[in-house]
């Protein structure tokens, strides 16, 4: 591949009917700003010092993913404010992960843009690299569903959440591959964000849901015949046409840019109704419905599962009785399965299988029952089309990220409880976050159908739609009270 200046990927743009304004248009300079403009323009003014809040960010991350791998594992009466490694496991996965996934569904990506250690790293590299254009191969859309769900399946054979070394393979090694891939790709723009990350499909499924994003005003800028040098957008949105937040980093360099764009308040569910109308499409519907409501509750319910426990089980006699003994062997190297026999946490071959089983199971029993509810659903209201199938999924994404919020804090509570913190009062609220949960998807589904049918139709189509949500709601059921 040629060597040379990075060009922009091209941009199918998607003609999408612009929100009401609410009033008039003004021009440019006339144009009331509110706080939240003023904030964005903030942002956009001091790019200088969001750097350097990057780079602390980075040497935090830094420090506690690779010094606790250094250290011995500790002992089972170490505590998190007296060992380093269980602190840093608090930090990451206890913290960090859970309510940076909160973030995105209350300020958009605004992690992403302000805060993440790898979008800093890789648009540093990107600035000192050899600046080739994005190959085809990059571009292909389904690279959020794989990488979301060979990242979830891997870090569960390693024990992710349990083990330094595991953190640092998996978190670290992404982060290398965003440095070399901003090295070699694009000229100062973040190649690996926009289409490489594992969590890029997640974070711009949930940034969906978000009241802040920068609104475009079209009209302003076309009526603007100022001379302004192009915005340096890192994750290369197409700006004059951005009308949701999914793909926005929220850094604020575009603010006020001709005008025409500010920070602002939407409704909550606008950009799932009527931007996704348009937009949606199957990976992103494969990413909730197999990756986060099918591969990421599987992987939050093998470890207490019966299910899970029988199927090893009956796999292990299965092979003894034939004398079949060598995927009872234990000896596989840490970094392809768990492997610390000083703390009796070792897998055998047939752990790992049982694993990925169980979890490819969940992952198609619940994904299929959920996607043939959501066809039936899309039946009842008319007549069939695809792209209404891939919209009215777009309904469960809060249920879907509430699910892995739960999932994850799952660990804090754990380790919180180690740490003689009372927790009766969990259950209740993970009760509660569910029931909220259900209820915003309930308001999604119906502002969709809405734009389908009135009357009975629509309400027609909601009961399916609730048989996909009582799937969801019975697999947590098992998980936090049933088991």
């Amino acid at each position: 591949m040629k060597s040379g200046r990075a060009q922009r990927p091209p941009q199918r743009v998607i003609p999408i009917a612009a929100a009401p304004s609410g009033g008039s248009s003004c021009s440019p300079e006339r144009r009331p700003r509110g706080l939240l403009a003023l904030a964005g323009v903030w942002l956009r003014d001091h790019a200088a010092l969001l750097r350097k809040l990057q780079w602390a960010v980075v040497l935090v991350y830094a420090f506690l993913l690779i010094v606790p791998a250094c250290l011995s594992l500790p002992e089972d009466t170490a505590r998190m404010w007296d060992n380093l490694t269980i602190f840093a496991q608090f930090v990451f996965w206890g913290i960090w992960w859970p309510f940076v996934l909160l973030s995105m569904v209350l300020f958009g990506r605004l992690w992403c843009g302000v805060l993440c250690p790898e979008g800093a790293l890789s648009e540093w590299a990107a600035r000192k690299g050899m600046g080739r254009p994005i190959p085809r191969w990059m571009r292909w859309g389904g690279w959020p569903f794989v990488a979301f769900v060979l990242t979830t399946v891997y870090g569960q054979l390693v024990s992710v959440y349990q083990y330094p070394k595991a953190a640092l393979l998996v978190l670290g090694g992404s982060t290398v591959a965003a440095i070399a891939v901003g090295f070699v790709y694009t000229r100062g723009k973040r190649a690996w964000c926009r289409h490489l990350c594992p969590v890029n499909g997640v974070f711009g499924l949930l940034s969906k849901l978000a009241p802040l994003y920068y609104r475009v005003d079209e009209a302003a800028w076309k009526a603007s015949h100022e001379r302004t040098p192009a915005v340096d957008c890192a994750p290369l949105q197409p700006l004059r046409h951005m009308q949701g937040g999914s793909g926005c980093h929220m850094c604020g360099r575009c603010s006020d840019h001709r005008g025409a764009i500010e920070l602002s308040l939407r409704s909550s569910s606008d950009e799932v109704v009527r931007v996704a109308e348009k937009e949606a499409d199957g990976w992103q519907t494969a990413l909730i419905v197999y990756g986060l409501l099918g591969v990421a509750m599987g992987a939050f319910h093998w470890t207490m599962s019966p299910w899970f426990v029988a199927l090893k089980q009956g796999a292990a006699e299965w092979l003894v009785d034939r004398d079949i003994m060598w995927p009872l062997d234990t000896e596989a190297p840490w970094w392809l399965l768990t492997h610390y026999p000083q703390h009796n946490d070792v897998f055998s071959w047939l752990d790992g299988a049982s694993l990925i089983a169980y979890v490819a199971a969940t992952a198609l029993v619940l994904g299929t029952g959920i996607l043939a509810s959501l066809a039936l659903a899309v039946l009842a209201s008319g007549r069939w089309r695809t792209q209404r199938l891939h919209h009215l999924a777009q309904a469960l994404i809060p249920l879907a990220g509430c699910g892995v919020f739960l999932g994850l804090s799952a660990l804090t509570v754990t380790l919180l409880k180690a740490e003689g913190f009372g927790m009766h009062w969990v259950n209740d609220a993970r009760l509660a976050l569910l029931a909220g949960a259900n209820l915003w998807a309930l308001r999604l589904a119906f502002g969709i159908l809405s734009r389908w049918n009135s009357g009975l139709r629509r309400w027609a189509a909601l009961l399916p739609f609730c048989g996909a949500l009582a799937l969801v709601d019975c697999a947590w059921g098992f998980m936090f009270w049933w088991w």
